[in-house]
């Protein structure tokens, strides 16, 4: 049997999990087989230096000089991307002594003090830009995903990420979701099938893509969630059906994409949400509603009863958490 959600012991999860161990993290990296967290931080960093290197700092700073560096937060969020600004810092110089005064998953006021690295100050500028955009983002999206999932707050529903990510950035945004109290949805295409509208066209119907994929899965022995989109009720029904009348199916969640109409007075009309809710009943399968999930709207709809609510806003939409680096000589 394969497991897609396994994980291949590449050397960047071993220095997290170390890392983890002595700073008393509890926000593991998602699962991905192939991603490499040090390849993206190389690549960022290539990106930046180009052919030549810093030659701000190369021309301005002698290479002997010492310097640390300050982290301040300009804004109110929950910081997230410690590890990876670290591992920035790290890839650059390993010599860098990089002290945390905050955990990942943190809330923090504007004005307070993340942090400080020490070190030759030519690899501290070097570092600099690319640790705080991915600090910056990682702390965007966790304040976004916190401030969501409080909203929601004492329902039974919760808040998924989706696959709109940017590229090449799929694991640490997702992980950035779980830093600010999220969950995480399917990583890629690789971990969960989802049959959604396009699939449902072209297989010519929701019981022959149903039929085609657990047929896929059963030959290869892949074991993985399987959804299936809903935009009407009809829709629903069809896969009610599927579930009534095949015991062995492997159908996990029902999504209920759209089914909540804006009112012309800024409400949202979560009726047909309910219907399709009522369907499905107490019908060992999990259900997913998404469209429209705003800040303003998740409330609503998670006391439909809804089990899971996604959304793609906490990561497409993410405006970044103001970080500075303020560097001092000694």
């Amino acid at each position: 049997m394969t497991d897609s959600s396994g994980s291949s012991g590449l050397q960047w999860r071993k220095d997290w999990a170390a890392w983890s161990e002595a700073h008393g993290d509890t926000h593991p990296p998602p699962p991905h087989p192939t991603y490499d967290v040090y390849k993206v931080i190389d690549a960022a960093l290539e990106e930046d230096a180009g052919d030549l290197g810093d030659i701000s700092a190369l021309s301005t700073i002698p290479a002997d000089t010492q310097a640390t560096a300050e982290f301040t937060a300009k804004a109110a969020g929950v910081v997230a991307g410690l590890w990876v600004a670290g591992a920035v810092f790290a890839r650059v110089d390993p010599t860098i002594a990089l002290t945390w005064r905050v955990t990942e998953g943190q809330r923090v006021e504007r004005g307070a003090r993340l942090g400080s690295a020490h070190g030759p100050a030519r690899a501290l500028l070097a570092a600099e830009r690319v640790a705080l955009n991915f600090m910056q983002r990682a702390g965007g999206i966790a304040t976004a995903t916190a401030a969501m999932a409080a909203e929601a707050a004492g329902t039974r529903a919760v808040l998924l990420d989706t696959r709109k990510t940017a590229p090449g950035l799929r694991l640490l945004d997702k992980w950035a979701v779980a830093a600010g109290g999220g969950a995480n949805h399917r990583m890629g295409l690789f971990d969960m099938v989802m049959i959604k509208d396009n699939h449902i066209a072209a297989a010519g119907g929701i019981a022959a893509a149903v039929a085609r994929a657990e047929s896929y899965l059963r030959e290869r022995g892949i074991q993985c969630g399987l959804e299936v989109e809903t935009s009407t009720l009809e829709e629903v029904r069809q896969v009610i059906s599927i579930l009534d009348h095949q015991p062995d199916t492997l159908v996990t969640r029902i999504m209920l994409d759209n089914m909540t109409r804006r009112q012309e007075d800024g409400s949202l009309d979560v009726s047909l949400l309910r219907e399709a809710l009522a369907l499905i009943g107490n019908r060992r399968v999990e259900t997913e509603a998404s469209g429209n999930v705003t800040l303003d709207t998740v409330r609503v709809i998670a006391e439909t009863g809804v089990q899971f609510i996604s959304t793609g806003s906490t990561t497409h939409s993410v405006t970044a958490l103001d970080i500075s680096l303020n560097i001092k000589t000694a």
